[in-house]
C-alpha cells in the first residue's frame, strides 16, 4: 500500500504518514491503531511480565576479572560444542 493509498483511507495527510515512516514524528498510539486499521489489519497490544534475565547474566559478569569472563565464554563454547556433537550423533543413529 502505497503513504497516499493509506493516506486516503485513514484521513491523516500523505506527508504525516511519511514523517512517521521516517522517524521524524512520535506517532500516538491511538493514530498508530486507526492506521493500522486503515491498511486493513488490527493491533494487539499485551502486556507481559520482564525478562531480565540477560540484565541479571550483564551485571553479574561485570563483577569478574577480564580473564574469568573469557574463562566462562570458553566453559560455554564448549558446552555448546557437546550439544551440538550429542544431537549429531542422535541424528546419525
Amino acid at each position: 500500500m502505497t503513504q497516499e493509498q493509506l493516506a486516503a483511507r485513514s484521513g491523516v495527510s500523505q506527508a504525516t504518514i511519511a514523517r512517521i515512516e521516517q522517524g521524524a514524528v512520535s506517532p500516538s498510539l491511538d493514530r498508530i491503531h486507526s492506521l493500522v486499521r486503515a491498511a486493513g489489519f488490527d493491533l494487539e497490544i499485551h502486556v507481559v511480565p520482564i525478562d531480565d534475565d540477560a540484565w541479571v547474566l550483564t551485571q553479574q559478569n561485570l563483577s569478574l576479572t577480564p580473564d574469568e569472563r573469557v574463562r566462562r565464554m570458553l566453559d560455554g563454547l564448549r558446552l555448546r560444542g557437546a550439544a551440538n556433537s550429542a544431537q549429531q550423533d542422535e541424528r546419525d543413529a
